[in-house]
């Protein structure tokens, strides 16, 4: 039987980004999302998306180093060009050789240093084609998650989540996470990263139920991708083609 939920402080949330604690453990994150394969996940959402047109403003929520994106920008930019990006971290971590690196594929990057919620609670915001979160939906408990859900179905036109999935195969996982020479902050981490993750249709269950102004409902799929990542994909119906 599956846990329930267990929302928990994370180490790193409470880290200046300059301790060397932070540095490491966001060092640290980058080999870990090369163990989940996040970037081979978020390609594969991408085409169960199924995207009418490429994607022209783009929001990632909890950006962090902005280098996952980064690589999928790559991967991505012969078919998604000139793509206005915005990143969104409550921590100003983006440096500057990310956003050049991103320049020299075309991307135009604002990186913003916010509470996401905040920001979705701000007038006057652009809609997005796209918005991507990975890692990040799993730090609130359900109130929270609810109202960070509404806020990107007011501002996106479609969206991907990739989280951690919770159950045993992770839960191993996040517990031998060590052998990939991970510091103690990323070790302890990991396992409540796990704890507080998703399976079956929890994101669903508080996705909006109609769209903003009372549209038709969204499309939407919850998945397990292996070996450890939960997903949750949605979109406007007007946003993708239709279902073969």
């Amino acid at each position: 039987m599956t846990s329930l939920r267990c929302v928990r402080p994370e180490a790193l949330d409470d880290l200046p980004p300059d301790d060397p604690r932070a540095l490491r453990s966001r060092h640290d994150l980058q080999r870990v999302h090369r163990a989940m394969r996040s970037l081979s996940v978020l390609e594969q959402a991408v085409r169960r998306l199924m995207l009418r047109t490429p994607p022209r403003k783009i929001l990632e929520l909890g950006a962090g180093d902005g280098t996952l994106l980064l690589r999928l920008a790559s991967a991505l930019n012969a078919r998604w060009p000139g793509v206005e990006l915005t990143l969104i971290d409550r921590q100003r971590i983006v440096n500057s050789a990310t956003i050049d690196a991103y320049g020299r594929l075309g991307w135009k990057v604002t990186a913003v240093c916010e509470e996401a919620l905040a920001w979705f609670r701000q007038s006057r915001l652009q809609p997005h084609d796209l918005c991507i979160t990975t890692l990040f939906l799993h730090h609130f408990r359900y109130p929270e998650l609810r109202a960070m859900l509404e806020g990107v179905a007011e501002n996106s036109a479609a969206f991907i989540a990739i989280e951690p999935r919770r159950e045993l195969l992770a839960q191993m996982g996040s517990r031998l996470i060590g052998l990939l020479g991970a510091g103690a902050v990323t070790r302890e981490d990991a396992i409540k990263s796990v704890d507080a993750g998703f399976t079956g249709a929890e994101i669903t269950s508080v996705w909006p139920a109609v769209g903003p102004a009372g549209e038709k409902p969204w499309w939407t799929r919850e998945f397990r991708a292996l070996p450890f990542s939960h997903c949750f994909i949605a979109a406007r119906p007007g946003a993708r083609v239709l279902d073969a």
